[in-house]
């Protein structure tokens, strides 16, 4: 009698963090058209493709303008110039963010004020605003970040009774809402981002203003051009910021499936999140209704060697981010104390999450977190 051959090994699935190329072979066609269309028009800046794309995005957003600029930072730091926010100003900032959120602030000669963050949602802490406040503060900016919208109504409320300015950072959260609302119309502005991996993304990089606030949109628009409203007489002192034609026509392609990318996103970490509830010392991020997962973020004690032993089974995961803000060379003289800030760079990793991901890489990915939380 012949012994049964021993069961095949599973086959070795490789899921990179990001997956640039497959998100655009399905729109290709149109990207093709878009590309054309831009190089026959003659008009590759500020022209009718920029027009079409601020209208549709405001609509996206519920708001009564969007205003393109060249990049997420650009559109946060244009926006607090616009409100008059400079040298002598502070604005409260989450410890735990993209150093653009800072650097926006302090292009405007303003100071950043990290304000710590919550250890579950990852956003700004409302309870500590108050600490943080002082008579030089004149905006709060809350970041959406990983695509989780921060508790704005407890913050727009904080931010109303002290005469300060709400904007957001929305820059990890096109499509997500708050209370049945889209981000981007819940402060007096918000900012986004168009960077290649973000859940609207350009092929190069971009950004936009959402406001309801028509004198503060005609102001960013002065600020983009150089401060024109009439070719080559400088109203005010702007910056050279804007949107190409040729972005925008590709965002206008992306933004009818942004719904059903964020529904695939959403499908993605329901996955993670019930796969992997019950893994020895992993931490889970908070889900909510409104959150449109551009990053799922874990946590975990022994994070670097979790990171090792996903790349050693074919799983790329990044730190996002490792060096936060007040860590960093350019803010560290600021001397700010962020216990929760530094215990999550400590501990966090990014599994990978896109809507191009299919159910044999996420399975792969479920696999090698659980694999690599026991060795």
């Amino acid at each position: 009698m012949t012994s049964a051959a021993p069961p095949a090994p599973e086959q070795r699935v490789e899921v990179p963090f990001m997956d640039l190329a497959g998100g655009i072979a399905p729109i290709r066609a149109q990207l093709d058209a878009a590309f054309a269309r831009v190089l026959d028009s003659g008009w590759w800046v500020l022209g009718k493709e920029v027009e079409a794309f601020e209208r549709e995005f405001a609509d996206a957003c519920g708001t009564a303008h969007a205003i393109g600029v060249a990049s997420g930072l650009d559109a946060l730091q244009l926006t607090l110039r616009a409100l008059g926010i400079g040298p002598g100003d502070e604005v409260l900032v989450p410890g735990y963010t993209a150093v653009a959120t800072w650097m926006a602030v302090s292009l405007t000669g303003a100071e950043p004020i990290g304000v710590d963050v919550d250890p579950e949602t990852f956003a700004i802490d409302p309870a500590l605003l108050d600490a943080a406040r002082t008579e030089r503060t004149r905006a709060v900016v809350p970041v959406h970040l990983c695509g989780r919208p921060a508790d704005l109504a407890t913050i727009a409320a904080w931010a109303a009774a002290h005469d300060v300015a709400l904007v957001e950072d929305a820059c990890q959260a096109h499509g997500a809402t708050f209370a049945g609302r889209p981000v981007g119309g819940l402060g007096v502005a918000a900012a986004f981002s168009f960077y290649p991996t973000k859940n609207l993304g350009a092929i190069g990089d971009g950004g936009a203003v959402t406001t309801d606030d028509d004198a503060l949109a005609e102001r960013l628009r002065l600020l983009r051009t150089y401060g024109w409203r009439a070719r080559g007489d400088s109203e005010i002192k702007g910056d050279n910021s804007r949107l190409d034609e040729l972005q925008a026509a590709f965002l206008r392609v992306r933004l009818p499936r942004l719904a059903v990318d964020n529904a695939r996103r959403r499908e993605i970490a329901g996955q993670y999140l019930r796969a992997l509830a019950d893994v020895p010392g992993l931490v889970l991020p908070a889900g909510g209704d409104g959150h449109v997962w551009h990053l799922f973020v874990v946590r975990h004690p022994q994070r670097d060697m979790l990171r090792a032993a996903l790349a050693e089974r074919g799983v790329g995961a990044l730190i996002h981010y490792e060096i936060p803000p007040h860590r960093t060379r350019a803010f560290a003289t600021a001397g700010q104390t962020l216990p929760v800030t530094d215990r999550l760079a400590a501990e966090i990793l990014s599994l990978p999450l896109h809507p191009t991901l299919d159910d044999a890489a996420v399975d792969a990915v479920i696999r090698a977190v659980r694999e690599g939380c026991r060795a």
